[in-house]
Formats: structure tokens, sequence, C-alpha cells
């Protein structure tokens, strides 16, 4: 039982312009509890881009996210539940940052 991220509401992650410069790369998966009402109460890297600045870039979109209540028995209830974020660079050089939809 875990929360669901409302990917089509949340804002990306904005790619910073120094990791696009020095074309840093790579995916962030964040380790998210969500409270009863779907808001965000901790999160912690769970496996690191291996690029600070792309770490806190991940963190700072996702603890405005909201999501929608892991539920058990009918009741809403806290839960965890692990995103993942990839910074990446394809070869138009245009930073994208993907999500899963």
């Amino acid at each position: 039982i875990s929360a669901v991220p409302r990917y089509a509401d949340n804002p990306i992650p904005e790619y910073p312009d120094d990791a696009r410069r020095k074309g840093w790369a790579g995916e962030v998966r964040l380790q998210v509890l969500v409270d009863k009402g779907g808001e965000v109460d901790r999160i912690s890297v769970e496996h690191s881009s291996g690029y600070s600045a792309l770490d806190r870039a991940a963190r700072r979109a996702v603890r405005l996210w909201k999501f929608i209540p892991a539920t058990k028995a009918g009741h809403k209830v806290a839960s965890e539940v692990v995103i993942p974020i990839d910074f990446h660079l394809p070869a138009s050089g245009e930073a994208e940052v993907l999500q899963p939809e």
C-alpha cells in the first residue's frame, strides 16, 4: 500500500543551469513519506544521481508535490513511495527531466 503521485499536477524539477552546462545527468530516486492527507512529510535520497545539484533540484520540486494518499481498510494512511527523477541530456543538447507518467 503506497501513495500515488499526481504526476500531471506536480511541478517537474528544474534542470540546474550549471549542471546542464557541465553535462551532468543521472537518475535520483527519492524515498518520500506521504502523510494521510497526501502531503510530503519527509524526503530522503534513496539513490543519488552522483551530483548534489541534481539531487537538490529533485528534492526541492518533490517537496511541493501532492499525492493521492494510500488507503487501508477504506481509511487514508501515511505511506512511503520511491520517486525516480531522471535528469537527461539528449543529443539535441536540450535538457530534459523525465518522470513516470
